[in-house]
């Protein structure tokens, strides 16, 4: 079984607090994450542990729908969201680590666990490219975030 992980950082002039804030606000997404084009929100309340979502993105000219969900949260620091699509399973973490006063370190780290069998042989062809495409998308959405950040728009 091929593990394949992308991890993406980026400096972001703001304190974690306000970088966390823009990160969970799901209501916000659509507006703040130019990748994102449909976010419904699943479950209520704020955003944390259980917290489900499904997120339509346009990937490769098509749009994609996946249900997401929150595995694990550590407010300001760090939340984990997995997700399930044809057989693979997708975690993705998100860790803020400040940098300086007013200044965070985001790292995203995406990482898929396809099935095992042809499927498996199939998502590990298809590999690279996948992962050319998660790191642009999430270099996108992370320069989406700074952008809304430092300029207030968020």
């Amino acid at each position: 079984m091929a593990i394949s992980t992308v991890v993406v950082e980026r400096l972001i002039q703001a304190p974690p607090g306000r970088v966390w804030e823009t990160m969970t606000d799901l209501a916000a997404w659509e507006s703040v994450l130019s990748g994102v084009e449909r976010v419904e929100v699943l479950s209520p309340g704020g955003f944390g542990v259980g917290t489900r979502w499904r997120e339509t993105r346009r990937m490769f000219g098509k749009e994609a729908t996946e249900e997401m969900w929150v595995t694990a949260c550590e407010p300001a620091e760090r939340y984990m969201v997995e997700a399930e699509s044809h057989g693979t399973r997708y975690i993705s973490e998100l860790r803020l680590l400040t940098a300086g006063p007013e200044t965070t370190t985001v790292r995203m780290s995406f990482t898929a666990v396809p099935p095992g069998g042809v499927k498996g042989l199939l998502a590990k062809a298809a590999g690279a490219l996948g992962a050319r495409a998660v790191r642009q998308a999430i270099t996108r959405d992370l320069d989406d975030v700074a952008r809304a950040v430092e300029h207030g728009t968020a």
